[in-house]
């Protein structure tokens, strides 16, 4: 079945998938800290997509407070996805990380900021010159809290949009559905691969601190 890479299927119409998960190591490369709950208590995660999630998924281990990354699937019907799939546009998921931080060190609005200024939240399915429902702009939430914020910085970045003549924001804001780890190979893709493709470009507009 073709896809239309700029639509997301129905879930009658999605691919089916399967049982397993994808089988990956579970220790992170950069930090070796565990990429598979349970996380040490006290911990928050949050999951975000901004595009590709090579360059992404590296823009969040870099920040200080930030305990692990991981990259994957969300937002789709298919259960455990393959990257093959996902690109086919037959998912409905979109490239997201997973990122597991100390709000005693890192606060969720500033991993908002980080979000909001790295990407462009305007472009619809797509980003830059990657297209397809995979890389449309989101952010899944855990509990009430970060959904409020996730609102308030939506609605204060898109005056910082407009003010620099940029469109409306497209960003999806749900409540976190079921996260499906990628393959081994796309985990810290970056870190093993250093001079591999990112994606990432900002707007120039900045979140008020």
């Amino acid at each position: 079945m073709h896809y239309d890479k700029t639509q997301i299927p129905g879930a009658d119409e999605a691919l089916p998938g399967r049982a397993e998960p994808m089988p990956i190591s579970g220790k992170h490369f950069v930090s070796g800290n565990p990429m598979q709950p349970p996380f040490p208590e006290g911990l928050e995660q949050a999951v975000f997509g901004m595009g590709c999630f090579w360059g992404a998924e590296r823009l969040f281990w870099e920040i200080d407070g930030v305990y692990v990354t991981a990259v994957g699937y969300a937002g789709g019907h298919t259960p455990n996805p393959n990257y093959r799939e996902v690109c086919s546009g037959g998912t409905g998921h979109a490239e997201v990380v997973l990122v597991v931080f100390d709000p005693a060190k890192v606060s969720y609005r500033e991993l908002l900021r980080h979000f909001w200024e790295e990407h462009d939240p305007t472009q619809g399915m797509r980003q830059g010159n990657d297209l397809g429902t995979q890389y449309r702009s989101c952010i899944y939430t855990y509990g009430e809290e970060q959904q409020a914020q996730a609102e308030e910085t939506e609605r204060e970045f898109q005056q910082a949009l407009q003010d620099r003549d940029y469109g409306a924001i497209t960003t999806e804001v749900l409540p976190a559905p079921t996260f499906f780890y990628a393959e081994e190979d796309h985990q810290q893709y970056l870190a093993k691969n250093p001079g591999g493709y990112c994606g990432l470009a900002g707007t120039g507009a900045c979140l008020l601190r």
